[in-house]
């Protein structure tokens, strides 16, 4: 007989589990052997080094399947003396459970663990399966983590129809936010090329800062836009200005800015890097300093449009919470920027309070709770 484990007992375990980014210290493995005997079938995906989890229930391309995702790796702890409980004992006190990890997010990934073991021991769905996708790489750089899991997925076959992932959603209540999209994610590099001289002199020189200054200036007075329907406006932030020029009497040859943009749908990072470019070129030509830009691109926005998917697990949420949710594109980044390319995605966890914090920790039975509520999607779901 299957045994179902108790969600927040399966995080403590995790906690215990020192899996810092991209380790997997013991979670995955863990993880396999309680999935394997509710009868998952379980496959580890590493690339280059970085452990992944494939586990499904039910057969391959069955009717209908539901998917999970989540990472058991956890951000460094840092000053293990700032701590009060060791951040990998997974103590439990007073209806918490301490330890990294605890928030962000091993309590997401045991709550939808212990809550697909539930359903599927005691109500199996005749023609479903269930997918769970697990990273070991969502804390780091994300290359090889739920990208490798869906890489893998497509040459085997593998397939979810709808996908949440189990970050955590709630800004300071269960139920009150549920993620359906994110805004996209870009740095820029930009180095402008001038012509060093005497500060005195400034006929004999070009100073590049003037017309670095003059391009930021251009992009930080004006909104990109005023945001869409679902998302707030795009932002962009200048985070660092430098030209290395410790005399005040030099004009530099070179400075150098880096800026962050958070978009909305109203861009791609194509378009904004065409844009940025444009402006550059302009200055340039009026000023003769030339810019080289690089971009990065983290992530496109992506929105999961509400419908029936959406509206199933607003009342599931609504039901079991009391609260209306709040259906959100807030936040950063997540690897559900990934997933959207797959099938419709939203974000629903717990409450965010202490992630990535010295004495992370988190209500047992917050966990218990959200454990119940991923059960009941996937009644509502397969009924």
């Amino acid at each position: 007989m299957t045994t179902i484990p108790d969600p927040a007992r399966l995080t403590a375990d995790l906690i215990r589990c020192p899996s810092v980014t991209p380790d997997e210290g013991g979670s995955l493995t863990l993880l396999a052997g309680v999935l394997s005997k509710a009868g998952f079938t379980c496959q580890r995906v590493d690339r280059e080094g970085v452990p992944n989890l494939f586990a499904r229930w039910g057969k391959k391309g069955a009717a209908r399947s539901f998917g999970f995702n989540g990472h058991t790796d956890v951000v460094p702890p840092g000053d293990l003396a700032s701590w009060t409980h060791p951040p990998f004992s997974g103590h439990e006190e007073d209806g918490w459970i301490w330890g990294r990890g605890a928030t962000d997010m091993k309590s997401g990934v045991a709550a939808f663990a212990a809550a697909a073991i539930a359903f599927v021991t005691q109500t199996p769905p005749k023609d479903g399966s269930i997918i769970l996708t697990i990273t070991g790489d969502e804390e780091g750089p994300g290359r090889h983590g739920t990208r490798a899991l869906l890489d893998w997925m497509q040459a085997n076959d593998e397939r979810m129809d709808v996908c949440i992932v189990g970050e955590p959603s709630n800004p300071d209540r269960m139920g009150e936010m549920i993620k359906i999209g994110r805004r996209g994610s870009m740095t820029l590099r930009i180095e402008a090329q001038g012509v060093q001289g005497h500060a005195a002199y400034p006929h004999r020189a070009r100073n590049p800062i003037h017309a670095l200054v003059r391009l930021l200036h251009g992009l930080t007075s004006t909104p990109l836009d005023h945001g869409t329907e679902h998302f707030d406006p795009s932002g962009l932030q200048v985070t660092t200005v430098d030209c290395g020029n410790p005399a005040s009497n030099v004009i530099p040859e070179r400075a150098q800015a880096t800026i962050n943009i958070r978009f909305n749908d109203a861009h791609d990072s194509g378009s904004l890097d065409r844009m940025i470019r444009a402006r550059a070129e302009a200055i340039s030509a009026e000023t003769g300093i030339s810019f080289a830009i690089s971009a990065e691109v983290s992530g496109e926005s992506f929105l999961t449009r509400p419908g029936p998917f959406v509206d199933l697990v607003t009342g599931v949420v609504r039901e079991e919470t009391g609260i209306d949710p709040v259906l959100s594109t807030s936040g950063g980044t997540s690897d559900a920027r990934f997933i959207k390319d797959h099938c419709p995605v939203l974000e629903f966890g717990l409450v965010g309070h202490f992630m990535h914090q010295v004495d992370e920790r988190v209500p047992a039975d917050q966990v218990r709770q959200l454990a119940r509520i991923y059960r009941r999607v996937l009644e509502s779901y397969f009924s």
